[in-house]
């Protein structure tokens, strides 16, 4: 069953972690960290899709990090605040992090990172910190962008603390990445992941929408402008990278940078076939599943 646990960092902010176990005790544990725009439970445990079930089904623990402004951590005080820098840049989600792991390490002998999207800049920015972790994975990353990318992400000049998304928007985005949305995607998917996702981060019923921090969006954009927002090659632990074929956020050639850029611990590089930027929501997912913990079998 899932239950959830907060987690006070040094600064007094509250951080929730969102957990499944085995039934048995278990030695190592995953910790996931999700993206840009949606939190924990939408990313990794959305009923019927959770990773973190299918994690604890094969014996490790697995915890999925809520950054602050997302889910069930604290909210900013930076987000009502019309004129407030957007919160939650990796570096300071990062710091979270470490606390998170320095006290899921007092139950579980190894930890496991998986980064996701956005996700993969605050593991990535970690693992450059600390060798604690026994392996990471790099998922869906966006580590070095095409400049002419910016346009994805860029917020603007004096960019809000915080941006909204409608659920047709949300769907939208999805389809663009499919050919075909049905021949990829089962057809509760989308519904039981709005469903969770407004549950954590909505904020309006007509029309329905979430709500997220525009941080995450200054880290994307001061990577297509300026180049990695961390040092790969300061990474000493094995890092699997992998991404869906489909996916047009984390694209072939930045996966590829990351993977060449990793040159300091062992590195692998894997692309499953016919899935997007959110695999593991789609019917491919158990092939990633498979994937990640073989690579953790391995370490």
């Amino acid at each position: 069953m899932p239950h959830r646990r907060d987690i006070e960092t040094r600064n007094g902010t509250r951080v929730a972690v969102h957990a499944r176990r085995p039934d048995r005790s278990a030695e190592e544990a995953v910790v996931f960290v999700h993206g840009a725009t949606f939190g924990a439970r939408p990313a990794f445990d959305t009923p019927g899709y959770s990773w973190l079930a299918d994690t604890a089904s094969r014996g490790r623990a697995a915890y999925a990090v809520d950054a602050v402004g997302y889910g069930d951590s604290d909210r900013p005080a930076a987000m009502d605040d019309p004129d407030g820098d957007p919160p939650s840049r990796a570096d300071r989600v990062a710091t979270d992090l470490r606390r998170v792991l320095d006290a899921l390490a007092r139950d579980h002998d190894r930890l496991h990172l998986v980064g996701y999207s956005w996700g993969t800049m605050v593991a990535g920015v970690a693992c450059t910190r600390s060798t604690e972790v026994a392996s990471l994975v790099q998922f869906a990353p966006v580590y070095d962008p095409d400049p002419a990318r910016v346009s994805a992400f860029d917020p603007g000049r004096d960019p809000a603390p915080k941006r909204e998304a409608t659920r047709t928007e949300t769907r939208d985005r999805w389809d663009a990445h499919l050919p075909v949305p049905s021949d990829h995607r089962d057809p509760d998917a989308f519904d039981r992941f709005w469903t969770t996702l407004f549950d954590g981060q909505g904020v309006s019923d007509d029309p329905p929408t979430v709500e997220a921090p525009n941080g995450t969006l200054l880290d994307l954009t001061a990577a297509a402008t300026g180049g990695p927002i961390y040092d790969a090659a300061d990474i000493a632990v094995s890092t699997l990278v992998v991404r869906g074929s489909l996916d047009q956020t984390a694209t072939r050639e930045d996966g590829l940078r990351l993977y060449d850029d990793l040159t300091t611990g062992e590195a692998e590089y894997t692309e499953i076939a016919n899935g997007s930027h959110f695999l593991a929501l789609e019917r491919r997912r158990d092939t990633l599943f498979d994937r990640v913990a073989t690579f953790h079998d391995g370490q």
